[in-house]
């Protein structure tokens, strides 16, 4: 404050507090005689009292009082408000009670006079009203109870007049002059002082009804609510207080109406920091005062709205701006955001009330989601049944299934993320549930497709379906990153079924075809093996160019699902026990003939792009076990086989050296018990002699040396092999 408009905070006392509770409340107890609320009129007939008349007569009661006191007790009180005024030029040594600063020399203002001036806001007079009370207060010599009690009524008069002119001032801080502002802000504090003293001093009062504290700074308090009500009321056509469910606002209206509070409040609060600030003394701590008023009010509305049965849109409105519009474009202004943070708002609802907006919010959510995709899944299949031809989308068959799906998971997501990203984290877990749920019904509504007769259209929605995997996959790898193993294990299965059972569609035609070719090549004693080896090729081949409307993994997959179907036929026929040759030569020769089919097929499958290199040394080392004579380099074969293939059995063994008839048995014996050392079965394995039934097992069962009975895998119907990509999965 500048020099010429002191302050009484600079004679304030220092063990005086600089903070005060903010919770808005009405001034102390009032005397039952006593009213700030009397009439103009009243505080002026009764003003009279309180002074001599202008004639130098006295009031009639005063007239009559002085026949019964040798003093009149007004007379005192203005003996004593004289020596008050006069009291910085003459101060007393036993003068205890903080000093109001008045012009010296100058005699006081009488009654009237104050009243005049209080009435016309002149809020200089404020020290007078306080000598004045000060002297009622302090000496009550000569006075009788009533006539106390009728003297203070008129200082509590005179009062009601200041607190009018000062609430006048402060109920306008936007418009009032810094001077006035200035002299209104004294005032407040002088009596806060004033309200320290008396309670200081515990003094009985006699008569007098007790009328400190008055806790004027809780009324400036109370008047900055009632002006940032009626800032925020402003900015806004109507409030949601009071209103009924069926009146309440929609969510646009509402949305229009926190915009335009959030709006207010941050140009409010400029003005608070840039211009008020640096007026107000520390005691008011005013931008805090205004800060909590303004974000009280807010948090009244958005709390309002939440009692109501809200639908989705409303719930969304109020999650964003409690966690997102409020503190980020209001709380965290550049131009405000230092002094908001140092007032500490916290949040516009509370925890429970936010928790349980968002469960809501998630609920709303994952019942939308669940009835978009079911709604998706049924379109689809009406297109199945009108066996209409899938899209061909750069040479692949395609469906807008897998999208429609994922984009009705991102629209979720992406509504959870403009909220909060700790609400995404939530939202995930239930989201890969759902469509956990949605893919095996996708996948039953698929298997029931493929139980119906053929249409035209038949292997083209098969591979469209087929081609939907791959989205989801990459879909569910990309989400997984952050997910539990477990989720995806419960996600994954009904993709590889729909996988699955669709290779096994597609390619079940040629393995029909091809197995009588693969019998003729033992019918034949290998005669004609050379020609019957060209024409598998040839009808393979001839099959292929049908996959090409597969995406180009698939494309992969289904060719090494035909290299493995080569590779584990050529075996199974040469494992028919029809072979037996007992001279070395023979046994060359049929090892020289399984190496050149083993080159022909593998020189196929690689053109072809197939990613079954694990399969190229089957043929060969079961053609280098034929030749070899040596048991000692057989055992070294046989233990080398089994590493890379430990569903090797000794079966499969058996049958084997079963074409080698120059063995004796307890050289084969001796041969098979190599398989007696485990070799373990690893994630990593690839499965080709678990696909063979085992000769020596007549329930067509594999028995490997482990010990362990493994059936046929099921969902190969007995034709097809599963892809490596996809088995191992499994």
């Amino acid at each position: 404050m500048t020099s010429s408009h002191p302050t009484i905070s600079d004679r304030t006392n220092p063990s005086m507090p600089t903070q005060y509770d903010f919770e808005l409340s009405p001034p102390g107890r009032k005397p039952s005689a006593v009213s700030e609320t009397e009439s103009d009129t009243t505080s002026l007939a009764s003003s009279e009292d309180l002074s001599p008349h202008k004639d130098g007569g006295l009031p009639q009661y005063m007239e009559k009082e002085k026949k019964k006191k040798k003093k009149k007790g007004i007379r005192k009180m203005f003996d004593m408000l004289a020596k008050g005024m006069r009291r910085k030029s003459n101060p007393s040594p036993t003068a205890e009670e903080p000093e109001v600063e008045v012009k010296p020399d100058i005699p006081p203002p009488t009654v009237e006079e104050l009243y005049s001036a209080l009435k016309q806001g002149k809020l200089e007079m404020a020290p007078h009203l306080l000598i004045l009370e000060r002297a009622l207060v302090q000496d009550t010599t000569g006075m009788n109870e009533e006539d106390l009690i009728r003297q203070q009524s008129k200082v509590e008069s005179l009062y009601a007049l200041l607190q009018t002119a000062v609430l006048h001032v402060v109920c306008r801080p936007f418009e009032s002059e810094p001077r006035l502002l200035l002299q209104a802000l004294n005032v407040i504090l002088e009596q806060e002082q004033e309200d320290q003293r008396v309670e200081a001093e515990a003094r009985e009062l006699s008569a007098l009804a007790s009328t400190r504290p008055r806790h004027w700074l809780k009324l400036w308090q109370k008047a900055v609510k009632d002006f940032v009500e009626k800032q925020m009321n402003h900015s806004s056509s109507t409030t949601l207080d009071g209103l009924r469910p069926e009146g309440m606002k929609t969510s646009s209206e509402a949305s229009q109406s926190f915009v335009h509070m959030g709006k207010r409040m941050k140009e409010d609060l400029l003005i608070v920091a840039q211009r008020l600030q640096p007026l107000y003394p520390a005691e008011f701590n005013v931008f805090c005062t205004y800060a909590q008023c303004y974000h009280d009010f807010f948090s009244a509305q958005i709390t309002s709205m939440a009692q109501f049965e809200l639908d989705d849109q409303d719930t969304i409105l109020l999650l964003r701006w409690v966690h997102n519009h409020y503190p980020n474009e209001v709380i965290n202004d550049p131009r405000l955001s230092r002094e908001l943070q140092a007032a500490g708002l916290g949040s516009l609802l509370p925890p429970k009330e936010i928790r349980r907006l968002e469960g809501t919010f998630l609920s709303n959510e994952m019942e939308d989601v669940k009835k978009f995709m079911m709604r998706g899944l049924e379109v689809e299949v009406e297109k199945w049944s009108k066996d209409n031809e899938p899209i061909n989308l750069e040479g692949h068959f395609h469906s807008e299934l897998p999208i429609d799906i994922i984009q009705i998971i991102s629209a979720a997501q992406v509504k959870a993320e403009n909220i909060t990203v700790a609400l995404v984290k939530q939202m995930k877990p239930l989201l890969m549930a759902e469509l956990s749920s949605f893919l095996k019904s996708y996948q039953q509504a698929f298997a029931d497709f493929t139980e119906k007769s053929k249409q035209k259209h038949y292997r083209a929605t098969i591979m469209a379906n087929i081609n939907n995997c791959l989205i989801f996959r990459n879909h569910i790898n990309q989400d997984s990153k952050a997910m539990e193993r477990e989720i995806s294990r419960y996600i994954l299965p009904p993709l590889r079924e729909i996988e699955l059972s669709g290779f096994n569609i597609l390619l079940q035609d040629l393995y029909v075809a091809l197995k009588p070719l693969f019998k003729r090549l033992t019918q034949t004693r290998w005669a004609t093996h050379n020609e019957t080896v060209a024409e598998i090729i040839q009808i393979t081949s001839d099959c292929l160019p049908e996959f090409k409307a597969l995406r180009e993994p698939y494309q992969k997959d289904i060719m090494e699902a035909i290299h493995l179907f080569l590779v584990k036929e050529y075996i199974i026929q040469l494992s028919k026990k029809r072979l037996v040759l007992k001279t070395p030569d023979l046994q060359l020769n049929l090892s020289r003939q399984i190496l050149m089919d083993a080159e022909n097929i593998q020189s196929f499958c690689a053109q072809n792009e197939s990613p079954a290199t694990w399969l190229k040394p089957v043929l060969p080392t079961l053609a280098e076990i034929i030749q070899l004579q040596d048991i000692s380099a057989i055992k070294i074969e046989v233990a080398t086989f089994a590493n890379m293939f430990p569903d090797f059995s000794k079966g499969h063994l058996g049958a084997i050296l079963t074409i080698k008839g120059n063995l004796s048995s307890s050289e084969v014996k001796s041969i098979k018990s190599i398989l007696d050392v485990s070799t373990l079965l690893t994630d990593s394995s690839k499965s080709l002699f678990s696909l063979i039934k085992d000769p020596t097992r007549s329930h067509g069962m594999v028995h490997n040396r482990l010990g362990m009975d493994q059936g046929w895998t099921k969902t190969l119907l007995s034709l097809t092999l599963i892809p490596p990509r996809l088995g191992a999965a499994c």
